[in-house]
């Protein structure tokens, strides 16, 4: 999710130059003015059209006319004050240098003046569009979007690219058969094929059969019908084919910090479902689970190179002044009406600084949003510290999709802890065990046993299984499983050693509820399920940081149940029972 909204500048072509539309002025070869490309439109006026020279040398006459007359009459003054000749007396020369002088300076203020008022319009022009861009951060997410020109451009001076064209009549007009074939042969690229056909779906289509024809292989399983595939143009998915089924569950009532929640998942593995829903059981016949919020935070950590390490200790030190850091927000918030820095934490190898930033990004995840952020405040350093060489604005101590002790130790996007304490009754009547039982294997296998394969925030029982479910049923990137599921699971005894308190403490729950697979149409009935679909109305964020915590109150039922069905010996025989079939297997060994 790397990827970032962007405003292409469209250039047309005329006689080897080039027209752009963001407000760039092209020079012609006379003198200077701004024309428009021929055939394209009325010209563009200005205000140095009416200038009966080149605008370059009307300016140096007027130049050398001004300074030369300020030169002459001030000598002139100054014998006057020596020979005590009145100052308004003058002669026919002092006379035509004044009127020389002030020609030339109210041609300059106005030349001058006129191109300052020129410049200012453009540059409110391209500040207006930068305004529209960021209003559609109204659903938070910095998705890349097709290119598309400002208000103030004529239609008649956009510049389509030619129509794709295929037995010498227009590529959609041809059979999709015929296409599919161009498709195989290299004639027509398929990454085009929704550009030129207009209609994303027969484009997957005609993708789908080219791709049978070049294997030799069917996708009669793989499902095209009933999917918008216009949702999912230039944000979700490129070249689709159709797309994957996955089942999707429900476990709950999960009663969490007194609300009921439903919860999907979405998976293919038998008993998860059952289990979690077992968990919940437990936790709602127990009173209900709390989850608290700890902190909230994306982070982005770009890497740049000096010639010396002393050189990055000095932007170390820059960044670590207060009010630098002061400064350097402003400019990381004018990004964005949701992303604010929260700091810069920075660590050094050799002369590589690596900086990670930390910031609040509203609803969304935030990944597209921060990344935005850092490029511009690196922008500024640059011209700070001109030595600087940035070398990737991602250099891994983010850190993205990978298990980290940074992340485990500081927290990446939510950070959060849910508790209950189960009581000796349901432990034994519903999670079919005993709270020693519980103590006991939660000690050898979540805590010893993790620590002896020297897991980095794996000290669970499987985090990643509900995490992963929940994820994918509510539109989240599911790569980021990696580092939202760490966890570690603590059980301890209460009430005297008669009932069980159990908690999940999860730094890094990365979620949103704007932006990529959010606004899915399945995604999004799951999230609306739930209650948190979209950007909360009243406080930003509130609905992301309400979805993370559910992600923790699921894990923890889910963790609750599996780790007592281990306690009571009952994993095997319920997985031989929900999660086994015998159909591939029965297929393979039928007499041929």
């Amino acid at each position: 999710m790397d990827v970032g909204l962007r405003k292409s500048k469209m250039g047309a072509k005329n006689g080897g130059e080039s027209d752009c539309c963001n407000g760039q002025k092209r020079k012609s070869s006379n003198n200077g003015n701004v024309k428009g490309s021929s055939g394209h439109g009325n010209p563009k006026l200005m205000a140095s059209d009416a200038l009966p020279l080149p605008v370059g040398l009307t300016n140096k006459v007027f130049f050398v006319l001004f300074f030369t007359a300020s030169y002459f009459l001030m000598r002139r003054w100054r014998e006057k004050i020596r020979t005590s000749t009145p100052l308004h007396v003058v002669s026919f020369g002092e006379l035509v240098a004044i009127v020389s002088q002030l020609a030339s300076f109210i041609y300059l203020l106005g030349f001058f003046g006129i191109d300052y008022v020129q410049n200012f319009i453009s540059k409110s022009n391209d500040e207006s569009w930068d305004f529209d861009e960021r209003e559609e951060e109204e659903e938070q997410d910095l998705r890349l979007s097709h290119p598309h020109p400002p208000p103030s451009l004529p239609k008649e001076e956009i510049v389509k690219k030619p129509e794709v064209q295929l037995k010498g009549i227009s590529l959609g007009e041809n059979e999709d058969e015929d296409i599919a074939a161009a498709v195989c042969s290299g004639t027509v690229a398929s990454y085009s094929l929704e550009n030129s056909l207009g209609d994303c779906k027969r484009a997957a289509s005609v993708r789908r059969r080219a791709m049978e024809i070049l294997t030799q292989r069917s996708l009669d399983g793989l499902p095209l019908e009933g999917f918008d595939y216009d949702s999912i143009l230039g944000q979700c998915c490129e070249m689709p084919v159709g797309y994957v089924q996955i089942p999707v569950g429900v476990v709950g009532p999960l009663l969490l910090n007194g609300f009921e929640y439903m919860v999907p998942m979405a998976t293919t593995e038998g008993c998860l479902v059952a289990s979690t829903n077992r968990g919940c059981k437990a936790i709602h016949m127990s009173g209900g689970a709390t989850s608290i919020l700890l902190r909230d935070g994306m982070t982005r950590a770009p890497v740049v190179r000096f010639q010396s390490a002393k050189r990055a200790a000095d932007l170390k030190y820059y960044i670590e002044d207060p009010k630098n850091s002061e400064d350097l927000a402003v400019i990381f918030n004018r990004t964005s009406r949701f992303a604010r820095l929260q700091g810069i934490h920075c660590a050094i190898a050799g002369k590589n600084l690596y900086l990670r930033f930390s910031c609040s990004t509203g609803d969304a995840m935030g990944m597209n949003m921060v990344s935005k952020g850092v490029q511009n405040v690196l922008d500024y350093l640059q011209a700070e510290f001109p030595d600087m060489d940035v070398i990737s604005i991602s250099g891994n101590f983010c850190a993205d999709k990978k298990p980290t002790a940074v992340n485990w130790i500081e927290g990446r996007g939510k950070s959060v802890v849910c508790e209950a304490v189960i009581t000796e009754e349901v432990v034994n009547k519903v999670l079919k065990t005993t709270v020693p039982a519980l103590l006991e294997l939660n000690m050898l296998k979540n805590l010893v046993g993790s620590a002896m394969a020297g897991a980095v925030g794996g000290f669970n029982a499987h985090a990643a299984n509900v995490v992963s479910a929940v994820f994918i049923a509510t539109g989240q990137d599911p790569a980021q499983n990696v580092e939202s599921s760490h966890c570690i699971t603590m059980m301890e005894p209460t009430n005297g050693g008669k009932d069980l308190h159990v908690s999940v403490t999860m730094p890094c729950i990365e979620v949103g509820t704007v932006g990529g697979g959010t606004q899915l149409a399945s995604q999004s009935a799951c999230l609306n399920l739930l209650g948190v679909k979209g950007a909360n109305a009243t406080s930003a964020g509130a609905n992301a940081q309400t979805l993370a915590r559910i992600v923790a109150g699921a894990v923890l039922a889910g963790e609750l149940s599996l780790m007592s069905a281990l306690a009571a010996g009952q994993l095997v025989r319920s997985h031989m029972k929900y999660n086994r079939s015998n159909k591939d297997v029965n297929a393979t060994c039928a007499p041929a």
